[in-house]
């Protein structure tokens, strides 16, 4: 992957090619016009004077320095990354990275540990919290959910003795339902639950008060009726407090977008500094929420680790995968942190911004010797010294450019990430902005699976697109897409 970034081109060498393109032809013909110059008006012997200042030009000028000026940088930079445990996939990545206005981050496994843990049980009327947790537990026996594993675990180390469910069904983003001892038991969200027609308010007390406490408020019903409410809580990463006040330190918009209720969501995000949060966001329509940022006329970073953030990680500006997430995420992604540390993030930034000012140094250098060196070379400063460049002094000049550019891109090895405040700073305020879930959007997200990985994708904003036999895939990253131009009909089939 290193390999890969440091062998790519960022838009800035595209801008630099386009100079150098309009630049070669000119000095050719700079070159000739001192030549003319010398022949028609110069002093005796002419020729050799033209040939001299005509040869000088060209050697002076030759744009070695400018076609190193980025390359150089790009290489050193995605090494320095790869020492600091952030992998670049691509020199573009790290040059979009210093003009980010918006970091989103996913709160599960990013912000906090990914590691929920079961911390309260409050039935509702005479039955009692080992009841409860046993019908809640056993219906979620059969969920792969982090918080439903979470619940079985905690009523595991309760002692509590579970059964095998029947009819389970799995609500996306939403909650669970199946039958335990021939009772129907439905877990989730208080929306889960109204839109199955259950009363939800005797329940709504206890659900707040669990959740301005940060925790995970999951509503339960037993038969139809409100049976209580489950909580769990994830403990947030040691790092994430800093890592976000380093990052606002930076100029950035941090965002937080979470699936949890509006309550839980705010108590996190004024735990770790965030002042914006997206909450109630489901995981098919993260990747909207980045396209609306994006709408505001924000180039956007997307954080996160999980199978449902992989839309949303390519749909994102730049894409940041935690390294000890899904392989799916990762490959979306064009930045991935080895260690999973927030503190990733603030390096990615902040050697994308030393690179990048790295990159200008170079292609000043370059721009500036060959404005000086040509006049020189041209003769410029004969009437005045009576002295002309030699060709040889101008080869040696021109390769002392190239070498001011690769000792200037060698700075970069001197980089050392920015040490994270010692603490992190709570905010008094947090905006919340609860997602409305649109029945439309269904059909304005229709999805394609990707050939290669499998992953539901936009094809609006899918990484790229290849055809193959009449038929048009769709793929989530051009590593996908490579893999299938190397053997379409094994993925096509």
């Amino acid at each position: 992957m290193v390999q890969e970034a440091q062998a790519s081109k960022a838009p800035i060498q595209r801008l630099a090619d386009l100079v150098a393109s309009y630049f070669v032809p000119a000095v050719i013909f700079i070159a000739i016009g001192t030549f003319v110059v010398w022949f028609d008006f110069g002093p005796s012997p002419a020729l050799t004077f033209g040939l001299v200042s005509g040869v000088s030009v060209l050697i002076i000028a030759c744009p070695c320095a400018l076609g190193l000026a980025t390359p150089m940088s790009i290489m050193v930079g995605t090494g320095k990354g790869a020492e600091h445990g952030v992998l670049i996939r691509s020199a573009e990545a790290l040059e979009t990275a210093h003009k980010l206005h918006t970091i989103v981050l996913d709160k599960t496994g990013t912000i906090t540990k990914g590691e929920p843990a079961l911390t309260d049980v409050v039935p509702l009327g005479s039955a009692s919290e080992d009841d409860l947790l046993r019908l809640v537990a056993s219906a979620e026996r059969s969920s792969e959910h982090p918080l439903g594993q979470a619940i079985v675990r905690g009523s595991e180390e309760r002692g509590i003795g579970l059964v095998d469910a029947s009819e389970f069904d799995s609500v996306t983003g939403r909650g669970i339902e199946a039958r335990v001892d021939g009772r129907g038991v439905l877990v989730g969200t208080r929306q889960l639950l109204g839109d199955r027609g259950i009363d939800v308010a005797p329940l709504e007390t206890e659900g707040a008060r669990l959740s301005e406490q940060g925790k995970t408020a999951i509503y339960a019903a037993v038969d139809g009726a409100p049976a209580g409410v489950v909580a769990v809580a994830d403990t947030l990463k040691e790092d994430s407090p800093p890592a976000v006040r380093a990052l606002r330190d930076l100029g950035l918009e941090v965002v937080m977008i979470t699936g949890d209720n509006r309550r839980t969501a705010e108590a996190v995000a004024r735990q770790v500094g965030i002042g914006r949060v997206l909450a109630e966001v489901l995981p098919e329509d993260k990747a909207l929420e980045i396209r609306r940022l994006q709408g505001e006329g924000k180039l956007v970073a997307m954080v996160g680790d999980g199978i449902n953030d992989a839309p949303a990680l390519a749909q994102a500006d730049v894409g940041i995968a935690i390294g000890t997430g899904t392989d799916v995420a990762i490959e979306a992604a064009d930045v991935t942190l080895i260690s999973g540390a927030l503190e990733g993030v603030v390096t990615s930034v902040g050697l994308s911004r030393s690179t990048m000012r790295n990159i200008r140094q170079n292609l000043f250098f370059a721009f500036v010797y060959n404005v000086l060196g040509i006049p020189v070379a041209a003769g410029a400063l004969y009437a005045a010294t009576g002295l002309l460049l030699n060709p040889m002094i101008a080869a040696g000049a021109m390769a002392l450019s190239s070498l001011s550019v690769v000792t200037n891109a060698n700075r970069l090895r001197t980089y050392r990430a920015a040490e994270l405040p010692s603490q992190g700073s709570a905010l008094d305020h947090v905006s919340v902005e609860v997602h409305e879930h649109d029945e439309g959007k269904e059909e304005e997200m229709a999805t394609v699976k990707d050939p290669v990985c499998g992953m539901d994708i936009d094809p609006a904003t899918a990484a790229a697109s290849d055809e193959y036999e009449g038929k048009t895939y769709y793929f989530c990253s051009e590593s996908c897409h490579q893999r299938f131009k190397a053997a379409p009909e094994k993925f096509a089939a």
